[in-house]
């Protein structure tokens, strides 16, 4: 506390500046300042800082508080975040890490994980779809590839990945591909058949230029060989809407 009245002493009685003050009582310039900051908050001043005892000033610019609040962690924009998670690549675990490295008394990933699933679940649901056991197969490519090295040469192909999911059951083949041509197209049609061992009532395709040529709401235009994939199989095909 004879630092503490001495600096005050200096900033007060003598006006000096903080850093003369700082190096008269061998402190740093911020260790002044937040000396000054408490006393001005305290309602202090130096007359009456030269009147009070040790015990005193000591409890009036460090006042002890009874009960501790807990840390208040820096809060993820669950908005933002969720905007992200549509984005190619892009996992919650991903976004943690990114999160944890600027503030690093964030949230574990359990709870950054758990948080987002409780906020996630408060979302206004625009649509409910309903689907019969048999009736649809969602078919698409995932959007990323996977390198496939050649053993022969050591080349590396960058190959597609087919997947088809049944609406209800959410059963799900997926598959790698050379390309999303039409024979690979088609071909990883009839291997998903093969590995369900039956034939739902319809393809749901995306609006992949394999399989359709031209995109509508109302009339899409099939590409001829993948129409002959459905009738060959007793099936039909109705893309997803556009966007």
């Amino acid at each position: 506390m004879r630092k503490t009245r001495e600096i005050l002493r200096l900033l007060w009685q003598l006006r000096f500046g903080v850093r003369q003050t700082a190096r008269s009582c061998q402190t740093s310039h911020a260790t002044v300042v937040e000396y000054r900051r408490r006393a001005e908050a305290a309602g202090l001043d130096w007359p009456g800082v030269e009147a009070m005892d040790t015990v005193n000033l000591e409890r009036r610019l460090f006042p002890s508080t009874t009960s501790k609040s807990p840390p208040v962690r820096p809060q993820p924009d669950w908005s933002e975040i969720h905007q992200e998670l549509k984005g190619k690549g892009v996992t919650l675990q991903l976004l943690w890490d990114e999160h944890k490295a600027v503030y690093q008394d964030g949230y574990q990933y359990s709870r950054f994980c758990e948080l987002y699933g409780d906020w996630r679940g408060r979302l206004d649901l625009s649509m409910r779809q309903h689907h019969r056991a048999g009736e649809k197969l969602f078919v698409d490519y995932c959007g990323q590839t996977v390198p496939i090295t050649d053993p022969g040469t050591g080349a590396i192909h960058e190959a597609e990945i087919f997947v088809a999911v049944l609406g209800a059951s959410n059963y799900t083949y997926a598959e790698a591909t050379r390309s999303q041509g039409l024979v690979d197209w088609v071909g990883s049609h009839i291997r998903t058949l093969e590995f369900l061992d039956g034939c739902p009532e319809l393809f749901v395709p995306d609006n992949l230029k394999s399989g359709v040529n031209r995109p509508c709401r109302y009339e899409p235009e099939l590409n001829p060989t993948y129409r002959d994939l459905a009738t060959h199989y007793g099936m039909a095909i109705i893309p997803a809407r556009v966007r």
